[in-house]
């Protein structure tokens, strides 16, 4: 049985269903933001402010090329294809390897000076329907 199912079995015999799960093993307050099942999303923005997310659980692979100058990341959904073109992604690439951002956001490429490389900054994002 799903230990999440359990839980809430546990929870609904106790009285009250709707109360936070207390994962910290204590009687505190503290609970944890995003339980499993919840949707994940990534949310992507550009300099104009538009946006368009997609759905981690459709994430099926992804791609971290180094270049000479800038580095590129490629994100394939099942229904989509993301292509994050900036400077010092690798840091991004970890975190999207482990669905933990929720926003990434790209800035007007003129406004991008990163002479000493440790900054991260996204300059192009493009997302792309795939062919079925």
């Amino acid at each position: 049985m799903n230990t999440d199912l359990k839980l809430r079995f546990d929870q609904m015999r106790q009285g009250d269903p709707s109360k936070p799960e207390n994962l910290s093993g204590g009687t505190g307050d503290s609970t944890v933001s995003h339980l499993t099942g919840y949707a994940r999303n990534l949310c992507l923005v550009w300099p104009d402010g538009r946006r368009y997310f997609l759905n981690y659980a459709y994430l099926i692979g992804g791609e971290f090329l180094v270049g000479e100058e800038m580095n590129q990341i490629t994100l394939n959904f099942s229904s989509h294809t993301a292509i994050l073109k900036g400077y010092g992604l690798q840091t991004l690439y970890m975190e999207l390897l482990d669905h933990l951002p929720k926003i990434v956001s790209a800035i007007d490429p003129r406004y991008a000076h990163n002479k000493h490389g440790k900054d991260m900054l996204i300059v192009s994002m493009v997302v792309e329907t795939n062919a079925s």
